[in-house]
């Protein structure tokens, strides 16, 4: 369908009409983007033919692959029986019916409901909602706040961009003031003289300080990643979790892990939150769950919220209209079926997880990366000039952007958070194919270290 107009065209016509997410649309203008066009399996092609493995899985979303005809025909089969109709004024439908159960037995046995959204940013808006209405019901208003961390992303709206921690983001809005922030554990950036274990310990009692700074009575929340994404693939050191769970147990704050990247396997776990046994109140998904196919999210709640809110809240007044898409569901059925089937799970933690992990380690190595960090699916490296003070290959952090150009013309999908290059490749990668990964990443990196004269 208009495959009749060129290259040009496309990107003339994109340029002068589209704007995209988290674009310098002057630039945009000017330089173009690439079109692209069709994608198979762990491939995508642009409208001239280049093929790029594509090492993220298109946003994070497309685990499967994008050859995966099942979710099609689900995503058919239901259009032709009942293509939409709402969940509001006492309906519901089958596939979201069907979906809710499936999500309540494989998630940790703590959550009993959930609430259906159309994106991670109104899952955390849900939960926002959610744990405002919880804190009423128990007679305890002033619980407010909702703490995050910075680098943390956790959605574009309003109020999920005031929890997410980019500073630059909230320098284009006025945040909500209920959202406030503590230190990422970022070991190779903030960790300074401490070991990894050392600074797991010290970056969990921040959050503990906070707490006290502002007293318990008045916070609700504390909102996290298991693995920080966007941020740059920050994986805590062991000493985190544990400890961070030891402050939230002894406080009265609910916790909400935000599994939007990390769910669905991505860390050789069905969540993250079960490879780092965080026991979350709440669970905030949406991505991989339709393999990126439908726009779908939602927010895990477990017994001790959904009992609160069920029995003694009356009306709920939220909800979107889209929520619960038939469609959608039905292409999330399809996806955990053949993730269940298949043990694509087992698989990342037992088969390709290991692998992928071996192999970008190797990456440390290189003249450039000052330190690798990476988990199940998930890796990221670090660009420095000098490994041993850390020095950065410039001072704007702008070196992922240009080693993000040279992937892409060696035909790679990798991406650009300041100096670190990130990857979140699809499960149905084999072997072989990782090995293609690290050949085109080395490649990036030889050009890269050349343009530094490295």
């Amino acid at each position: 369908m208009g495959n009749s107009r060129s290259t040009a065209q496309w990107k003339e016509l994109d340029a002068n009409s589209h704007l995209h997410p988290f674009t310098d649309f002057n630039d945009y203008q000017k330089n173009h983007g690439r079109i692209i066009e069709r994608a198979e399996h762990i491939y995508i092609y642009d409208t001239d033919g280049k093929q790029m493995l594509d090492a993220m899985s298109g946003l994070w979303c497309c685990s499967l692959g994008y050859s995966q005809p099942e979710i099609a025909e689900a995503v058919n089969a239901q259009f032709q029986q009942l293509p939409y109709y709402n969940n509001f004024f006492q309906c519901s439908n089958t596939p979201a019916v069907e979906l809710a159960d499936r999500l309540v037995k494989m998630t940790p046995e703590q959550f009993t409901h959930v609430f259906f959204t159309n994106s991670g940013s109104e899952a955390n808006d849900t939960n926002i909602r959610l744990i405002r209405r919880y804190w009423d019901i128990k007679k305890q208003p002033k619980k407010r706040i909702i703490l995050a961390r910075t680098n943390a992303y956790h959605g574009s709206t309003i109020a999920a961009a005031s929890l997410g921690g980019f500073e630059f983001v909230h320098n284009q809005f006025e945040t909500l003031p209920y959202a406030q922030h503590i230190a990422d554990p970022n070991w190779y950036n903030n960790g300074g003289d401490l070991s990894p274990e050392e600074f797991g310990l010290y970056a969990a009692r921040e959050l503990e300080k906070r707490i006290d700074q502002l007293g318990e009575e008045n916070v609700a929340a504390f909102i996290a990643e298991p693995i920080q994404g966007a941020g740059g693939v920050i994986v805590p050191p062991d000493s985190y979790w544990p400890e961070v769970r030891r402050i939230l147990d002894e406080r009265d704050i609910l916790f909400i892990s935000d599994e939007v990247i990390c769910g669905f396997g991505r860390t050789g776990s069905m969540f993250g939150c079960e490879t780092y046994d965080m026991k979350p109140d709440l669970l905030t998904f949406a991505k991989a769950v339709t393999n990126g196919f439908q726009p779908l999210g939602g927010v895990m709640v477990s017994d001790k919220v959904a009992d609160v809110i069920t029995n003694d809240g009356g009306e709920f007044g939220h909800g979107f209209t889209y929520s619960g898409h038939p469609i959608a569901c039905a292409a999330a059925l399809a996806t955990l079926n053949i993730m269940e089937r298949d043990n694509f799970v087992d698989r990342v933690a037992t088969d390709v997880g290991p692998y992928l992990q071996k192999q970008w380690a190797a990456l440390g190595d290189h003249p450039i990366v000052g330190h690798v960090r990476g988990v199940g699916m998930l890796g990221s490296i670090e660009l420095v000039r000098n490994k041993e003070t850390r020095e950065r290959l410039e001072p704007e952090q702008k070196s992922g952007g240009i080693c993000r150009e040279f992937c892409v013309a060696n035909g790679l999908i990798m991406r650009a958070v300041g100096d670190s290059m990130i990857i979140s490749p699809p499960f149905v990668s084999s072997h072989e194919e990782i090995d293609l990964l690290i050949t085109r990443a080395t490649k990036s990196l030889d050009q890269t270290a050349e343009h530094y004269s490295i």
